[in-house]
C-alpha cells in the first residue's frame, strides 16, 4: 500500500501537533496580502488534512471547500465542507474555481512524475481562466543540506523515533517514524516525497497552463533563496 495511504491517522496528527490554527492564520494572512481579500468565487483547500486552513479561510468569510484522501483527517472536523479523494483525479467541473491553495509540501507523494505533474495539471482544469494558484512546499537545498538524520520525540502516551535520508537515485526526501506505545507492537510509517529544484516545479506549472507571477521563501513574504525554509510559488491560470 502507498505510504500516505497508511500515514495520515492519529499518529500524524500527533507528530505535527505544531502544525495548529494559529499557524494557518499567518498562511491565510499571506494569502490575502499576496492574493488579495476578494471574497468573490469559491477556494479549494487542496490536501486540506485536518482542515485548519479551511476553518480560517471560512471565518473569514471564503467561500472554502476542504480536499482530502485521508478519511481519518477529514472527520476531525465534520462541521467543515469538505470532499474526499485523490488528487489526480479532482471530483470537479472545470474553471469552478476562482482559488486553489495548496499548502505544507502536498506536492510530490506519488512514485511517477507523470502522476505528480498530473496533479498540476488538475488544479489548472478547476480553476476559472485568471484564477489564482497557491502551492507550498519544502526547500529542496535547505532541507537536504540540513537534513536531521535521527530524532526521538515524546508525545502524548507513546514515544517516536525518527530516522531522515535522502536518496539520490529517487530524488526523494524519505522518513521513517517508529511508533512505541504501551501494550502495543512497535508501529512503523513511512513518508517519501520527491524533492523538487524549483526550475522543475515552474516548468511543471508552466506545462500546465499555470503562470508563475512570484516567488516566496517563507510565509512573512521572505524573498526566496538557497537558504529559505519554503518555496512558496503564487499566480494564475493563464487566459
Amino acid at each position: 500500500m502507498a505510504w500516505y495511504k497508511e500515514w495520515f491517522g492519529a499518529e500524524y496528527l500527533e507528530l505535527y501537533a505544531h502544525r495548529n490554527r494559529g499557524e494557518a492564520e499567518t498562511h491565510v494572512d499571506f494569502v490575502e496580502r499576496v492574493m488579495g481579500a476578494d471574497r468573490v468565487g469559491a477556494v479549494l483547500d487542496l490536501a486540506c488534512g485536518a482542515g485548519r486552513h479551511t476553518e480560517v479561510l471560512r471565518r473569514r468569510g471564503f467561500r472554502a471547500l476542504g480536499f482530502d484522501l485521508s478519511l481519518t483527517l477529514l472527520t476531525e472536523a465534520p462541521h467543515l465542507p469538505r470532499v474526499a479523494g485523490d488528487m489526480c483525479c479532482l471530483p470537479f467541473s472545470d474553471s469552478i474555481f476562482s482559488r486553489v491553495l495548496n499548502f505544507f509540501t502536498s506536492f510530490g507523494y506519488f512514485e511517477s512524475e507523470e502522476e505528480n505533474f498530473r496533479v498540476l495539471e488538475e488544479i489548472a482544469r478547476i480553476l476559472e481562466p485568471g484564477g489564482g494558484f497557491l502551492v507550498d512546499l519544502f526547500n529542496r537545498e535547505q532541507v537536504v543540506a540540513n537534513l536531521v538524520e535521527r530524532e526521538h520525540r515524546r508525545l502524548e502516551g507513546y514515544s517516536a523515533e525518527i530516522q531522515r535520508w535522502f536518496d539520490a537515485s529517487t530524488q526523494r526526501v524519505n522518513k521513517r517514524i517508529r511508533v512505541h506505545s504501551p501494550n502495543r507492537p512497535v508501529q512503523t510509517f513511512v513518508e517519501s516525497v520527491r524533492a523538487y529544484e524549483k526550475e522543475e516545479v515552474l516548468q511543471g506549472l508552466e506545462r500546465a497552463g499555470l503562470q508563475v507571477t512570484a516567488l516566496y521563501g517563507g510565509f512573512q513574504g521572505e524573498e526566496f533563496n538557497s537558504d529559505s525554509e519554503r518555496l512558496i510559488l503564487v499566480g494564475a491560470k493563464s487566459g
